[in-house]
């Protein structure tokens, strides 16, 4: 009987213990190169795979990323992904990179979160301020102006953002722990999704007059991704 109770135990830790570890599945192959044509493909965690066999150097390869992006747009950033769309060879490997380009003194990428990833930040050029805000109730605001070769991590599922304080241009390149990050713009999915969110339901929510939540869902919001 004692035995019993010890193998319920042993059982009920175990199914514990695997949902406290819960994650991404590893890859249980080489690798798993993203394709868009169904036809002799298996998928695979979001997406299609190619045939191990006809993959080549292309599926692992990504250039210009040391090209500067034009940043003449409403926020002064912009966000240039190397992430399984771009790169089919990432998917299932669980990282990505971005660059990310800012216009001097107030170029913003603004408040957003990764639902998928935890970001690092390194600093190539320029002076930035970043930073992010721990969940609730806390909801602490944790900052750092960061100088060329500093890093900063974002923790995954956290609203962050970066903020060009510097007189010249600013590069930063992020690297993700997930192929497919995602990204929720605070700002436009409040306030620009489609359909709308109910103005009333906005205005309660921000303890503000329903015709300030109707100026703002007029506006158009800018997605620098």
């Amino acid at each position: 009987m004692k035995g019993d109770h010890f193998l319920v135990a042993f059982v009920f830790l175990a199914l514990a213990a695997s949902f406290a570890f819960a994650s991404d599945p590893s890859p249980l192959q080489d690798f798993c190169v993203a394709i868009n044509d169904t036809k002799d493909g298996v998928f695979v965690n979001g997406k299609i795979c190619k045939d191990p066999k006809l993959a080549t150097a292309k599926d692992f390869f990504l250039s210009g990323l040391d090209i500067a992006r034009n940043t003449s747009n409403p926020l002064g950033s912009v966000v240039t992904a190397a992430n399984v769309d771009q790169i089919p060879g990432l998917n299932t490997l669980g990282i990505s990179l971005a660059r990310v380009d800012f216009a001097p003194y107030g170029g913003l990428n603004p408040p957003h979160t990764h639902p998928r990833a935890t970001e690092i930040l390194t600093v190539l050029e320029g002076t930035l301020y970043v930073g992010f805000v721990t969940s609730n109730p806390d909801n602490r605001l944790i900052t750092k102006v960061l100088n060329p070769g500093d890093v900063f991590v974002f923790p995954v599922g956290l609203v962050h953002f970066q903020f060009n304080v510097g007189k010249t241009k600013a590069v930063a390149i992020a690297a993700l722990s997930s192929q497919n990050p995602g990204v929720i713009t605070i700002a436009n999915a409040v306030f620009g999704s489609t359909p709308p969110i109910r103005s009333d339901v906005l205005a309660k929510a921000f303890q503000v007059d329903k015709n300030i939540v109707d100026h703002l869902q007029k506006q158009f919001w800018y997605d620098n991704n």
